[in-house]
């Protein structure tokens, strides 16, 4: 327990005091969630990485993860996290693009359950362990293409998707409930915008949050 418990907590480049400089960082651009703040601080990062990049694992910035994926910037997390949630949370959210898991595990400490839906098979089993020996349970797995969603136990709150596309997928729009959120990058590689998009009962609104730059939507497994 201890080791793991010092893992977690990390030394150097992982230390708390690194972390503090992250959070002070995320301020000063504007995040203003107290718990998405506290959430990216008490989750470690440095444990999704390679440990060749550890060190990195506090900078602001997007990092390699392999086959081709990366674990997003601390602030775009932080960013899409704090958008959901300004508008809900607690309920079920459905997440396309598991990755390594860090946003995933940032999301697990705001919604009651968590469905997310990978398409790299070897990547999602890496992270469903990572993430259960973190103690993090309220998530459901999925290997399965991103465009399709997860229908079976849908509709849902919310949906974040962490991979570009030129549009949102139908099936994601179907499957988000009435009044519920998704947020995702849309748009060519260099040319992203962070969008977020309302259902209503006959109508979807939408609302630009930014420039983001992620890797692309990939239909099929």
């Amino acid at each position: 327990m201890k080791d793991q418990i010092d893992k977690n907590l990390g030394i150097g480049m992982t230390s708390d005091r690194t972390r503090s400089r992250l959070i002070d960082r995320l301020r000063e651009q504007g995040i203003k969630s107290e718990d998405v703040l506290e959430k990216i601080r008490s989750v470690p990062r440095h444990l999704f990485v390679d440990e060749a990049l550890a060190s990195r694992a506090y900078e602001d910035t997007a990092l390699p993860i392999g086959l081709g994926q990366t674990i997003s910037q601390p602030y775009v997390v932080a960013r899409m996290t704090e958008a959901l949630i300004s508008l809900t949370q607690g309920g079920r959210i459905l997440e396309i693009g598991t990755g390594c898991g860090y946003q995933t595990a940032i999301l697990s400490g705001f919604f009651k359950e968590i469905y997310t839906v990978e398409r790299i098979n070897s990547l999602l089993v890496k992270t469903k362990q990572r993430l259960r020996s973190m103690g993090i349970y309220n998530i459901h797995f999925r290997h399965g293409d991103g465009w399709e969603g997860w229908g079976k136990y849908g509709p849902y709150d919310a949906i974040i998707v962490a991979a570009a596309a030129a549009e949102v997928p139908q099936h994601l729009l179907e499957q988000l409930s009435i009044g519920g959120i998704l947020i995702m990058p849309l748009g060519p590689a260099g040319n992203q915008e962070l969008v977020n998009i309302r259902r209503n009962n006959d109508h979807y609104e939408s609302k630009k949050l930014g420039s983001v730059s992620f890797v692309p939507l990939v239909k099929g497994k």
